[in-house]
This record gives C-alpha cells, sequence and structure tokens, in this order.
C-alpha cells in the first residue's frame, strides 16, 4: 500500500471514530447511559474512616461487592464496616493504614496504586476512581500545596488512563472526580459568593454523582457542572480577563474565612 493511501485510510478511520465519539456523547447526552453490574466486585476504598469515603462505602455496600476498607484511624474505620454491613454488605475487610506513606501501604497491600495494574491488565479488567479536586484545574489562591498535589493526582490518573488504552486494554476503566468544595469539615469557614454557580457541595450528592459516574464508565466528573465551562474559558481567556472573571466571582476570597477540619479531643 502506497504511503498516500495509508495516509488517506488513516484520516478516515481517524473522522469515522471522531464523528462516532460526538454521536455517541450527543445519543448519551439525551438517553441516560446503561449501569454496569459491579455485584460481586472488590471495592477498595482509602480514607473510608469519614467524609466521602464513608459514604462511598455505604453506597457501595448497596451493591453487593466485596468492600476493603482502608483508613489510619481503625476505630473509625470498624464503624464504616459495622454501617456497610448494615446497608447489606456481606463481605468487608478492614485495614489500618497510611495512605501518605509509602512503606504503610506496602505492610498493607505490597502494593501501590501503579502495582495494582499488571492484575489488572492481565485479567483486562478494573476501575480505577481517582478524586481529585477543583483546585486540581485551576489553581487557588491561598491554596498553593493543596493544588500541587490536586493537579499531580489528576495528571497521574489521566496518564494512566491515556496509557491503558494506548495498550489496548479497554476493559481496565478510569473515573476521574473534580469536585469544588464539599461540606465535610476539611474545608470549614470556605464560602463562595456564587452559591447557583459555584455552591459549596453536600457530600450525599457528590456521592451519588460518583457512584453513578463509576456504573455509567463515565471518564471525567466536574461537580458542578459550571466547572466545564471555566476550563473552556481558561483555555482561550486572556490572563487579564481571566483575572478579572475571579475578581468579580470573588475567587480570591474564597479562603479568607478558612478554619480547616476542627479536630475531635
Amino acid at each position: 500500500i502506497s504511503s498516500k493511501m495509508k495516509a488517506m485510510v488513516d484520516l478516515l478511520t481517524f473522522f469515522g471514530k471522531f464523528i462516532c465519539g460526538l454521536l455517541e456523547a450527543l445519543f448519551y447526552f439525551i438517553v441516560p447511559r446503561p449501569k454496569k453490574n459491579v455485584e460481586g466486585e472488590i471495592v477498595l476504598i482509602t480514607g473510608a474512616g469519614s467524609g466521602i469515603g464513608r459514604l462511598l462505602a455505604l453506597r457501595f455496600a448497596r451493591l453487593k461487592v466485596i468492600l476493603v476498607l482502608w483508613d489510619i484511624n481503625s476505630e473509625s474505620n470498624q464503624e464504616t464496616c459495622e454501617l456497610a454491613k448494615k446497608a447489606g454488605a456481606s463481605n468487608v475487610y478492614t485495614y489500618t493504614c497510611n495512605c501518605g506513606e509509602r512503606q504503610d501501604i506496602y505492610r498493607v497491600a505490597d502494593q501501590t496504586y501503579k502495582a495494582f495494574l499488571p492484575s489488572m491488565i492481565a485479567n483486562n479488567h478494573g476501575h480505577l476512581v481517582c478524586i481529585s479536586s477543583s483546585a486540581g484545574l485551576v489553581g487557588v489562591s491561598r491554596l498553593s500545596e493543596y493544588c500541587a498535589s490536586k493537579f499531580a493526582a489528576f495528571g497521574f490518573a489521566e496518564s494512566i488512563f491515556l496509557e491503558t488504552f494506548a495498550q489496548g486494554n479497554t476493559g481496565i476503566k478510569t473515573t476521574i472526580v473534580c469536585p469544588f468544595f464539599v461540606k465535610t469539615g476539611m474545608f470549614e469557614g470556605c464560602s463562595t459568593r456564587n452559591p447557583l454557580v459555584l455552591p459549596i457541595l453536600e457530600p450525599d450528592y457528590v456521592v451519588n454523582k460518583i457512584i453513578n459516574a463509576i456504573l455509567e464508565e463515565q471518564v471525567y466528573l466536574f461537580l458542578p457542572r459550571f466547572l466545564y465551562f471555566v476550563l473552556f474559558l481558561k483555555s482561550f481567556l486572556p490572563t487579564k480577563s481571566g483575572l478579572a472573571l475571579c475578581e468579580y466571582m470573588r475567587i480570591f476570597d474564597v479562603m479568607n474565612k478558612f478554619k480547616g477540619q476542627v479536630k475531635k479531643d
């Protein structure tokens, strides 16, 4: 086959896949996506002792999965275990693990996030879920260290998604979640001047959206939906125009009354 013919075939293949992708997105914008069955699947949740992690465990418990709960606090993790059993889970396993310490992860599972991949690749089956943040999409004043960690989490998860796709491991799914501030206590005191388009999110709402995104195998989940528009604007607005918009929406003030997580005595 000549190089010109090959180039033409590649171009037509690209256009076919591109148009099919657009039509599929349009179709599922109108018609709800089918949800996969996760009954009997092993679901590992880090930070399961409280907040979003605990709520995810309780929601997954109703879906009859095998739950593996990790948390640094063994007592709160056990509480989640008991609640999950009451919610319908029959197989729940708890492990005390500080996910910020590499050696602790090795001790509990002999594996890290990346090391789970070989068995997933061998079986061409699995679903990786990364909880990043809106602070992993755009920088936030007075939140530089947190933004750095969330940008890293987003970039890592996205690159793993692209690697598995490029290698043809279509059975391995990825969901990357980027919510605005959630009322879990971590960002106690933070505020928003535009609650209609950029509200402080309720935990139950966020968890419902995450579960739905996993079951529908959605790759990106930004909450609220206004964040999709923010990324679109960021891609082409002049810097001064973007800063003017941030000033108008009082984005620079969201951390002014930040208190953080209140520790219990």
